[in-house]
């Protein structure tokens, strides 16, 4: 049966994320109407993990063309115009464009971690923890190596902001996404001018024909209209020719911080994580940290405000590995089981595991880890003859080491800085199975963790949420008043405090863990 769809407005949001290109419509009251999605695949091309810049817009097209069919299938009508549109994707990285507006160089992901030379040295010379994967790394690295094509550098953009330009011209980016380029100032929401400057000053002996200023995109705040859909933009984003240019587009934003409004986790003491194939954490500061850390990136919030941000690289792949191995053996069976049906029963034997996993240990390092110093992925699992090897067991340590690293770095923002929270709200892949994710965070961080249902559609809503907000915002109204009452009004999710034989079996984990750190670094520098 068609059903009907409202006549007032309705707001896009598109977002790239690791595996998957999402597209979410909501209305006028937030609520997702339609999606549609696109599958994909970073690649490992030359030692770096990269996509083709013909899948982005592959993508893209795959994507809004799966929602405007469910539109057509749900509603009877086709999706010409949306009121406005929003563009987000997985942070930072490096996308380098001449003038002409060609690529310079393949497009380096945030899973990167070449540049550690130059990212230890701007941290030094900023006082300021630049992170391997930020783009300023990159650029800064690019010139340690000597790779000709700097000189010809005109503009650098995250992947959200490259679609952005592509779609509407304009070369901006959200303050959030625009605090992993080049950090940015809360107080004059732009880019640090000392840092810049300071920057320009270290590359002076290089003699490279532009300052860092001169190639960044534009920083725009939450609110502020950031373009429209040109008719070029249209055609790329909807080759069928059915939709119509002119439609406004909200700033274009990374996926921590569509996160962020996904669980209405933009005030100070909230925070949100988000677990998918890297996981991290966002936690809005009352104060600055005392001093720099290597494992916390500061960032901002879409409006601007700091953010210590935990981030690491590896979370489900190795999980999904795991379980894509039992699915073929339960396939050689005979059987047929749905993915979603086999993730929810293995993810429910973990619940039956002894509370530190009867002695097992995993380290999911897919790709390399800085919050532990791994150069390189090197997944590994560990266990003596006298381990329990069960099935609950080694889904226990699985999910147990896809948290392990996060934890690492949140303690040193809730034991070393005394940062407080209320609570935190989980949202991506690991949350999927109602309970056991939520269960064994809320018992690796000693904190309650809660997952809202519109967190669901992740961060193609949130950004959905942020056009929705720039067209529909009262005078004055902030984002942090525009979430809590007119998007979250009475949704505080489903809430776990962490079980105490939980939290004193992860521990007992992370002993073990920390212990055998050893191992795995004899492993990375072991090459097949």
């Amino acid at each position: 049966m068609i059903k009907t769809i409202d006549e007032g407005p309705t707001f896009l949001g598109i977002e790239l994320g690791s595996t998957r290109i999402k597209s979410v419509l909501i209305g006028e009251d937030h609520h997702p109407l339609a999606s549609g999605s696109h599958d994909w695949e970073n690649r490992f091309e030359d030692g770096l993990w990269t996509y083709h810049i013909e899948d982005v817009h592959a993508g893209i097209q795959e994507s809004f063309g799966a929602v405007r069919n469910d539109v057509l299938s749900q509603y009877g009508t086709p999706l010409a115009s949306p009121d406005a549109l929003g563009v987000s994707a997985m942070m930072h990285g490096y996308l380098a464009f001449d003038k002409e507006g060609r690529l310079l160089a393949p497009f380096r992901t945030w899973r990167n971690t070449t540049t550690e030379q130059a990212a230890a040295e701007l941290t030094d010379l900023f006082g300021f923890n630049i992170p391997h994967r930020w783009s300023i790394a990159h650029v800064y690295q690019a010139i340690l190596n000597g790779e000709s094509h700097v000189r010809d550098i005109a503009f650098i953009t995250s992947l959200a902001g490259y679609v952005h330009w592509r779609l509407t011209g304009k070369k901006v980016l959200g303050i959030g996404d625009a605090s992993g380029v080049l950090p940015v100032d809360s107080v004059t929401k732009n880019y640090d001018t000392v840092m810049a400057e300071k920057f320009n000053k270290l590359i002076e002996a290089k003699r490279i024909p532009w300052k860092v200023e001169d190639i960044l995109p534009e920083v725009l705040n939450a609110g502020e209209e950031a373009g429209r859909l040109t008719p070029e933009g249209a055609a790329l984003l909807d080759p069928s020719g059915s939709l119509s240019p002119g439609i406004p587009f909200c700033p274009p934003e990374g996926d921590a911080e569509t996160g962020m409004v996904a669980t209405n986790s933009v005030a100070e003491r909230t925070g949100n994580i988000s677990a998918g194939t890297s996981i991290f954490a966002m936690v809005v500061l009352e104060k600055p940290l005392s001093r720099v850390y290597p494992e916390i990136d500061i960032v901002t919030t879409p409006t601007g405000k700091p953010v210590a941000m935990a981030h690491c690289n590896n979370c489900t792949t190795d999980l999904d590995a795991w379980i894509k191995l039992f699915q073929e053996i339960i396939g050689l069976s005979g059987a047929r089981i749905s993915k979603s049906d086999l993730y929810d029963i293995l993810y429910g034997q973990a619940l039956k595991g002894e509370p530190s996993c009867g002695g097992l240990l995993s380290y999911n390092y897919y790709s390399g880890e800085p919050i532990t110093g791994l150069a390189e992925g090197r997944p590994l699992f560990v266990r003596t003859p006298d381990s329990r090897f069960t099935l609950a067991n080694t889904m226990r340590s699985l999910l147990f080491s896809a948290m392990a690293t996060l934890k690492i770095g949140m303690d040193i923002l809730t034991q070393k800085e005394q940062v407080k929270l209320d609570r935190l709200l989980g949202h991506g892949g690991l949350f999927k199975t109602k309970t056991v994710g939520q269960r064994l965070m809320a018992a690796a961080l000693n904190v309650p963790v809660a997952v809202m249902d519109s967190a669901a559609e992740g961060g193609a809503w949130g950004i959905a949420v942020l056009a929705a907000y720039m067209m529909q915002k009262q005078p004055g109204e902030s984002l942090e008043s525009y979430l809590t009452d007119k998007v979250f009004s009475g949704n505080t999710g489903s809430r776990i405090e962490p079980d105490p034989a939980d939290v004193s079996g992860f521990e007992s984990y992370m002993k073990r863990y920390a212990a055998g750190l050893s191992v795995e670094r004899a492993a990375a520098e072991y090459i097949i």
